[in-house]
Protein backbone atom coordinates (compact mmCIF):
# COMPACT_ATOMS: atom_id res chain seq x y z
CA UNK A 1 0.00 0.00 0.00
CA UNK A 2 2.80 2.18 0.77
CA UNK A 3 4.90 1.73 -2.30
CA UNK A 4 1.34 2.35 -4.01
CA UNK A 5 0.82 5.10 -2.58
CA UNK A 6 4.33 6.36 -3.64
CA UNK A 7 3.79 5.36 -7.10
CA UNK A 8 0.53 7.24 -7.55
CA UNK A 9 1.95 10.63 -6.16
CA UNK A 10 5.33 10.62 -7.07
CA UNK A 11 4.96 11.49 -10.92
CA UNK A 12 2.21 14.05 -10.01
CA UNK A 13 5.25 16.11 -7.99
CA UNK A 14 7.24 15.47 -10.62
CA UNK A 15 5.01 16.95 -12.94
CA UNK A 16 4.28 20.14 -10.74
CA UNK A 17 7.85 20.31 -9.81
CA UNK A 18 9.32 21.45 -13.56
CA UNK A 19 6.42 23.83 -14.12
CA UNK A 20 7.55 27.58 -13.96
CA UNK A 21 7.26 29.49 -10.63
CA UNK A 22 5.17 31.76 -12.33
CA UNK A 23 2.24 29.09 -12.87
CA UNK A 24 3.12 27.41 -9.75
CA UNK A 25 2.07 30.21 -7.79
CA UNK A 26 -1.22 30.01 -9.32
CA UNK A 27 -1.39 26.60 -8.54
CA UNK A 28 -0.87 28.22 -4.57
CA UNK A 29 -3.24 30.64 -5.11
CA UNK A 30 -5.94 27.56 -6.41
CA UNK A 31 -5.19 25.58 -3.20
CA UNK A 32 -5.31 28.11 -0.72
CA UNK A 33 -9.01 29.25 -1.75
CA UNK A 34 -9.45 25.34 -1.39
CA UNK A 35 -7.51 25.21 1.96
CA UNK A 36 -8.65 27.92 3.13
CA UNK A 37 -12.26 28.89 1.95
CA UNK A 38 -13.50 24.80 1.65
CA UNK A 39 -11.54 22.38 3.49
CA UNK A 40 -10.67 25.09 6.33
CA UNK A 41 -7.23 22.91 7.17
CA UNK A 42 -6.36 23.20 10.39
CA UNK A 43 -8.20 25.93 11.24
CA UNK A 44 -8.79 25.33 14.84
CA UNK A 45 -5.32 24.94 15.55
CA UNK A 46 -3.86 28.15 13.85
CA UNK A 47 -6.41 30.01 14.61
CA UNK A 48 -6.40 28.89 18.98
CA UNK A 49 -2.27 29.46 18.57
CA UNK A 50 -2.38 32.70 16.98
CA UNK A 51 -4.81 33.19 19.75
CA UNK A 52 -2.81 32.03 22.76
CA UNK A 53 -0.02 33.79 21.59
CA UNK A 54 -0.30 37.77 19.97
CA UNK A 55 -3.22 38.08 22.98
CA UNK A 56 -2.69 41.85 22.01
CA UNK A 57 -3.65 41.55 18.19
CA UNK A 58 -7.23 42.85 17.67
CA UNK A 59 -9.83 40.38 16.35
CA UNK A 60 -9.34 41.56 12.84
CA UNK A 61 -5.79 41.62 13.00
CA UNK A 62 -5.69 38.14 14.05
CA UNK A 63 -7.93 37.13 11.06
CA UNK A 64 -5.46 38.97 8.41
CA UNK A 65 -2.17 37.07 10.30
CA UNK A 66 -4.29 33.55 9.73
CA UNK A 67 -5.50 34.47 5.91
CA UNK A 68 -1.83 35.27 5.54
CA UNK A 69 -0.41 32.69 7.08
CA UNK A 70 -2.53 30.69 4.75
CA UNK A 71 -1.12 32.13 1.58
CA UNK A 72 2.27 31.51 2.58
CA UNK A 73 1.83 27.70 3.49
CA UNK A 74 0.32 27.38 0.19
CA UNK A 75 3.31 29.01 -1.68
CA UNK A 76 5.60 26.86 1.10
CA UNK A 77 4.00 23.70 -0.14
CA UNK A 78 4.43 24.36 -4.13
CA UNK A 79 8.12 25.59 -3.19
CA UNK A 80 8.64 22.39 -1.34
CA UNK A 81 7.55 20.63 -4.42
CA UNK A 82 9.76 22.51 -6.63
CA UNK A 83 12.97 21.59 -4.67
CA UNK A 84 12.56 17.77 -6.88
CA UNK A 85 13.61 19.29 -10.03
CA UNK A 86 14.69 23.43 -9.49
CA UNK A 87 18.34 24.24 -10.41
CA UNK A 88 20.79 25.50 -8.19
CA UNK A 89 21.10 28.77 -10.87
CA UNK A 90 17.56 29.02 -9.75
CA UNK A 91 17.62 28.33 -5.91
CA UNK A 92 20.68 30.61 -5.67
CA UNK A 93 18.68 33.57 -7.32
CA UNK A 94 16.01 32.95 -4.95
CA UNK A 95 17.93 32.36 -1.69
CA UNK A 96 20.00 34.58 -0.92
CA UNK A 97 22.45 34.85 2.18
CA UNK A 98 23.13 38.07 3.60
CA UNK A 99 26.95 36.83 5.61
CA UNK A 100 28.33 33.60 4.67
CA UNK A 101 31.75 35.28 5.17
CA UNK A 102 30.67 34.89 8.94
CA UNK A 103 30.63 30.85 8.74
CA UNK A 104 33.67 31.29 6.48
CA UNK A 105 35.73 32.53 9.94
CA UNK A 106 34.35 30.38 12.37
CA UNK A 107 35.74 27.61 9.80
CA UNK A 108 39.42 29.33 9.63
CA UNK A 109 38.82 29.36 13.15
CA UNK A 110 38.93 25.67 13.19
CA UNK A 111 35.07 25.69 14.38
CA UNK A 112 32.03 23.22 13.70
CA UNK A 113 29.02 25.14 13.43
CA UNK A 114 25.02 24.27 14.64
CA UNK A 115 22.39 26.10 12.87
CA UNK A 116 19.66 26.67 15.19
CA UNK A 117 16.66 26.83 12.59
CA UNK A 118 12.72 27.53 13.43
CA UNK A 119 9.83 26.95 11.60
CA UNK A 120 9.76 30.07 9.93
CA UNK A 121 9.90 31.41 6.39
CA UNK A 122 11.62 28.85 4.30
CA UNK A 123 13.83 26.41 6.48
CA UNK A 124 13.59 23.59 3.32
CA UNK A 125 15.63 25.83 0.46
CA UNK A 126 18.42 26.76 3.17
CA UNK A 127 20.06 23.33 2.30
CA UNK A 128 21.74 25.20 -0.36
CA UNK A 129 24.18 26.24 1.63
CA UNK A 130 26.16 23.61 2.39
CA UNK A 131 26.74 23.80 -1.64
CA UNK A 132 28.53 26.93 -0.68
CA UNK A 133 30.54 26.25 2.19
CA UNK A 134 33.81 24.16 2.59
CA UNK A 135 32.10 22.39 6.07
CA UNK A 136 31.10 18.98 5.78
CA UNK A 137 26.94 19.78 5.48
CA UNK A 138 24.16 18.00 7.56
CA UNK A 139 21.15 17.92 8.08
CA UNK A 140 18.64 16.84 10.81
CA UNK A 141 15.42 15.30 9.91
CA UNK A 142 12.89 12.60 11.40
CA UNK A 143 12.23 9.63 9.64
CA UNK A 144 9.30 9.11 7.88
CA UNK A 145 6.73 5.86 7.93
CA UNK A 146 6.63 5.37 4.60
CA UNK A 147 10.22 4.36 3.73
CA UNK A 148 9.71 5.51 -0.49
CA UNK A 149 8.43 9.33 0.73
CA UNK A 150 11.08 9.12 3.20
CA UNK A 151 13.94 8.34 0.49
CA UNK A 152 11.93 11.29 -1.35
CA UNK A 153 12.75 13.79 1.17
CA UNK A 154 16.30 12.64 1.96
CA UNK A 155 16.51 12.91 -1.82
CA UNK A 156 15.32 16.29 -2.22
CA UNK A 157 17.01 17.76 1.34
CA UNK A 158 20.50 16.64 -0.04
CA UNK A 159 20.28 17.18 -3.66
CA UNK A 160 22.89 19.75 -3.09
CA UNK A 161 25.56 18.32 -0.63
CA UNK A 162 24.00 18.34 2.65
CA UNK A 163 24.29 14.82 4.08
CA UNK A 164 20.77 14.29 5.37
CA UNK A 165 20.46 12.29 9.04
CA UNK A 166 17.76 11.00 11.49
CA UNK A 167 17.44 12.50 14.53
CA UNK A 168 18.44 9.32 15.92
CA UNK A 169 22.07 9.31 14.73
CA UNK A 170 22.76 12.74 14.35
CA UNK A 171 24.43 12.18 17.94
CA UNK A 172 26.23 9.57 17.11
CA UNK A 173 27.53 11.32 13.75
CA UNK A 174 28.91 14.32 15.35
CA UNK A 175 30.62 12.84 17.80
CA UNK A 176 32.57 10.37 15.37
CA UNK A 177 32.83 13.53 13.13
CA UNK A 178 34.84 15.84 16.46
CA UNK A 179 36.85 12.76 17.35
CA UNK A 180 38.13 12.60 13.52
CA UNK A 181 38.41 16.24 13.73
CA UNK A 182 36.11 16.64 10.35
CA UNK A 183 34.57 20.10 10.12
CA UNK A 184 30.69 20.25 9.87
CA UNK A 185 28.14 22.23 9.48
CA UNK A 186 24.25 21.05 10.95
CA UNK A 187 21.00 22.47 10.58
CA UNK A 188 18.40 21.42 13.31
CA UNK A 189 15.01 22.62 13.77
CA UNK A 190 15.29 23.68 16.86
CA UNK A 191 11.58 24.92 18.12
CA UNK A 192 10.28 21.22 17.88
CA UNK A 193 7.48 20.16 20.59
CA UNK A 194 9.45 17.48 22.95
CA UNK A 195 7.53 14.46 24.25
CA UNK A 196 6.10 14.61 27.75
CA UNK A 197 8.00 11.24 28.70
CA UNK A 198 11.54 12.56 28.17
CA UNK A 199 11.41 16.50 28.14
CA UNK A 200 14.48 18.06 29.97
CA UNK A 201 13.89 21.67 30.41
CA UNK A 202 10.40 23.72 30.35
CA UNK A 203 10.43 27.62 29.24
CA UNK A 204 8.60 30.26 27.61
CA UNK A 205 7.98 30.49 24.04
CA UNK A 206 5.94 33.38 22.67
CA UNK A 207 4.64 34.06 26.63
CA UNK A 208 3.34 30.18 27.22
CA UNK A 209 4.68 28.02 29.35
CA UNK A 210 6.09 24.58 27.51
CA UNK A 211 8.78 21.78 27.02
CA UNK A 212 11.35 23.18 24.91
CA UNK A 213 13.75 21.16 22.97
CA UNK A 214 17.24 21.61 24.49
CA UNK A 215 19.29 18.65 21.84
CA UNK A 216 20.95 21.31 20.25
CA UNK A 217 21.93 23.04 23.21
CA UNK A 218 23.43 20.16 24.69
CA UNK A 219 25.49 18.96 21.55
CA UNK A 220 27.06 22.66 21.35
CA UNK A 221 28.28 22.43 25.10
CA UNK A 222 29.57 18.89 24.87
CA UNK A 223 31.21 19.43 21.43
CA UNK A 224 32.56 23.22 21.81
CA UNK A 225 30.55 23.61 18.38
CA UNK A 226 29.33 26.99 17.87
CA UNK A 227 25.52 27.73 18.01
CA UNK A 228 24.28 30.18 15.24
CA UNK A 229 20.73 31.30 14.90
CA UNK A 230 19.70 31.22 11.04
CA UNK A 231 17.01 34.11 10.42
CA UNK A 232 15.33 33.51 7.65
CA UNK A 233 13.18 36.77 6.18
CA UNK A 234 10.46 36.45 3.36
CA UNK A 235 11.48 39.31 1.27
CA UNK A 236 8.57 38.67 -1.39
CA UNK A 237 7.09 35.64 -3.08
CA UNK A 238 9.44 33.24 -3.75
CA UNK A 239 12.45 35.33 -2.46
CA UNK A 240 14.38 34.50 0.96
CA UNK A 241 17.45 36.30 2.34
CA UNK A 242 19.02 34.63 5.54
CA UNK A 243 21.46 36.31 8.16
CA UNK A 244 24.00 33.75 10.55
CA UNK A 245 23.19 35.40 13.83
CA UNK A 246 25.90 34.20 16.31
CA UNK A 247 24.22 32.87 19.73
CA UNK A 248 28.00 32.53 21.76
CA UNK A 249 31.19 31.80 20.52
CA UNK A 250 31.97 30.09 23.88
CA UNK A 251 29.10 27.35 24.32
CA UNK A 252 30.76 25.30 27.13
CA UNK A 253 31.45 28.74 29.58
CA UNK A 254 26.95 29.57 29.20
CA UNK A 255 24.86 28.58 31.88
CA UNK A 256 22.61 25.58 31.12
CA UNK A 257 19.29 26.34 28.84
CA UNK A 258 20.29 30.02 28.12
CA UNK A 259 21.28 29.08 24.43
CA UNK A 260 18.18 27.47 24.22
CA UNK A 261 16.59 30.71 25.80
CA UNK A 262 18.57 32.82 23.45
CA UNK A 263 17.47 30.58 20.17
CA UNK A 264 13.88 31.09 21.43
CA UNK A 265 14.19 35.31 21.99
CA UNK A 266 15.87 35.10 18.43
CA UNK A 267 12.90 33.50 16.62
CA UNK A 268 10.08 35.30 18.89
CA UNK A 269 11.12 38.62 17.81
CA UNK A 270 10.74 37.50 14.02
CA UNK A 271 7.30 36.23 14.50
CA UNK A 272 6.17 39.65 16.45
CA UNK A 273 7.70 41.82 13.06
CA UNK A 274 6.22 39.33 10.68
CA UNK A 275 3.84 36.53 12.38
CA UNK A 276 2.23 35.34 9.23
CA UNK A 277 5.52 33.20 8.23
CA UNK A 278 5.09 30.99 11.29
CA UNK A 279 4.10 27.41 11.03
CA UNK A 280 1.00 27.67 12.63
CA UNK A 281 -0.51 24.77 11.89
CA UNK A 282 2.03 23.05 14.31
CA UNK A 283 0.78 21.84 17.85
CA UNK A 284 3.59 24.14 19.44
CA UNK A 285 2.02 24.60 21.94
CA UNK A 286 -0.35 21.75 23.09
CA UNK A 287 1.58 20.82 26.38
CA UNK A 288 1.06 24.24 27.82
CA UNK A 289 -1.16 23.00 30.44
CA UNK A 290 0.64 20.11 31.49
CA UNK A 291 3.91 21.78 32.74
Amino acid sequence: MQRLLYILIYPLWWMISILPMRVLYILSDIIFFLMYYVIGYRRKVVKENITITLPNKSEKERKQIIKEFYVHLCDFLVETIKSLTISEKEINRRFQFENPELLQEFYNQDKSILLMCGHYASWEWSGILTHHMPYKGLAVYKPLRNPYFDRLVKKIRGKFGAEIVSNRQIVTKLFRMHRDREKSLTLILSDQTPKMSDYKHVDTFMGIRVPVFVGTEELAKKLGQIPVYLKVKKVKRGHYSATFIPLTTEPKKVPDYKITRMFLDEIEKQIHEEPAYYLWSHKRWKHRDKV
